[in-house]
């Protein structure tokens, strides 16, 4: 078995296209009305399909699951985050953790949790992430 996509709801299909776009690069593979596959396997589908499918109330910010990407050159991303989205809400703004990983928390237009870190390689060697 193996895992193909992750699926998330979302209130406004071509908001969340644009901003999985603008700060992650993903592009649309497939628009299936209502259905957007992204690059890298994110599945975005309309709140209004989710309701119905599930046949109740859909619970944002639940805070039981977070999409996790990697990234490098983590300042610049933050900084890009603060210049696109400056009215994004955050669960921590970029930090530390005791280990050397550097990451930054924040929900995406829908309340969906997004964690971004710098991978085990950059905080296991010590590299600040902008480094070549």
């Amino acid at each position: 078995m193996k895992l193909k996509n992750v699926l998330i709801a979302v209130r406004d299909m071509e908001k969340s296209k644009r901003f999985y776009h603008d700060l992650f690069g993903l592009d649309v593979v497939l628009d299936n009305d209502g259905n957007v596959i992204l690059t890298e396997g994110l599945v975005l589908q309309d709140a209004r399909i989710w309701r119905e499918f599930l046949g109740r109330e859909i619970v944002w910010e639940h805070h039981a699951a977070e999409l996790y990407f990697e990234e490098m050159d983590i300042e610049a991303f933050a900084e890009k985050l603060e210049r696109m989205y400056p009215e994004i809400r955050y669960v921590n703004r970029l930090t530390t953790h005791s280990w050397g990983q550097k990451v930054i928390r924040f929900y995406d237009p829908d309340g969906n949790l997004l964690e971004i870190g710098t991978p085990a390689s950059a905080w296991e060697t010590g590299s600040d992430g902008g480094e070549s």
